[in-house]
């Protein structure tokens, strides 16, 4: 392998791919939604999820007076949604009308969750800690939101019924391959 300087390295795509997030949040006018591809589970107890927002973002200061936000889980199918509000400002337009972003009739929802989206944790904001040229946003999940027929017995995502959005980068996104998933155990 080939050592490569920092200095030299336009971006840092070389862990993906990685399941997208399009993150939701009530803003004071009107909601807003983001791409999101650094994210992940936390803590099982109690259960917390983290989002990286740049504060250069629109959502990172709704998020802020919030105090809450969502992480929607979209299917490949719908990747074109999530690659738009990953790739506008919601300074700019109203994504949920721009892009067809249609959200479940939940009246005391802490942010929008997405009618497209195979699964969606609703979070309550409980830490941020800044990493650099991001803020890490802690949320306790107050509520999941799952399409059951998306998942196994097992709480797996059924990947032959449901294909998940991956990012790969440079507005690269794929998806996983037909073939049954392999349970693999070491030894």
């Amino acid at each position: 392998m080939a050592k490569i300087s920092l200095d030299t390295v336009a971006s840092l795509n070389h862990f993906y791919p990685a399941v997208a997030a399009v993150v939701t949040v009530h803003g004071r006018e009107r909601p807003n939604a983001l791409a999101c591809a650094w994210h992940s589970a936390l803590s099982f107890r109690p259960p917390l999820y983290g989002v990286l927002i740049s504060e250069k973002r629109f959502s990172h200061h709704l998020i802020v007076e919030a105090g809450a936000f969502a992480a929607n889980f979209l299917p490949f199918e719908k990747a074109e949604k999530i690659a738009g509000v990953g790739r506008n400002s919601g300074r700019d337009l109203d994504k949920f009308q721009a892009f067809d972003l249609s959200v479940e009739p939940l009246p005391d929802a802490l942010a929008p969750i997405l009618q497209d989206a195979y699964a969606a944790y609703e979070c309550r904001l409980v830490d941020r800690h800044p990493c650099g040229d991001h803020d890490l946003f802690v949320g306790e999940i107050v509520r999941i939101h799952l399409d059951e027929a998306a998942f196994d017995a097992d709480s797996a995502l059924a990947v032959e019924r449901i294909h998940p959005a991956l990012y790969l980068g440079a507005d690269l996104y794929t998806t996983t391959v037909e073939a049954a998933p392999r349970r693999l155990r070491g030894k």
